[in-house]
């Protein structure tokens, strides 16, 4: 059996290595062109943190009106 000499492994590397790294480049640029192009929120509020108020929080175990004490 006749191995391929390693100058044409090595080639066949490089130019595998190349198209990779044009795909990438690719759909980085398409992902570039896609965030540019999509609408920006009006308001500067996040919407994921709209209505969230900072500070302590009620505890989500206890109902209104009902004291942990139990009298």
């Amino acid at each position: 059996m006749h191995k391929p000499k390693p100058t044409q492994n090595k080639r066949a590397r490089e130019r595998a290595r190349q198209e990779r790294q044009q795909v990438k480049m690719a759909r980085r640029l398409e992902a570039k062109q896609r965030r540019a192009s999509a609408p920006t929120p009006v308001g500067d509020e996040d919407p994921d943190l709209a209505g969230i108020v900072p500070g302590p929080q009620r505890s989500p175990w206890e109902e209104e009106g009902e004291e942990e004490g139990g009298e």
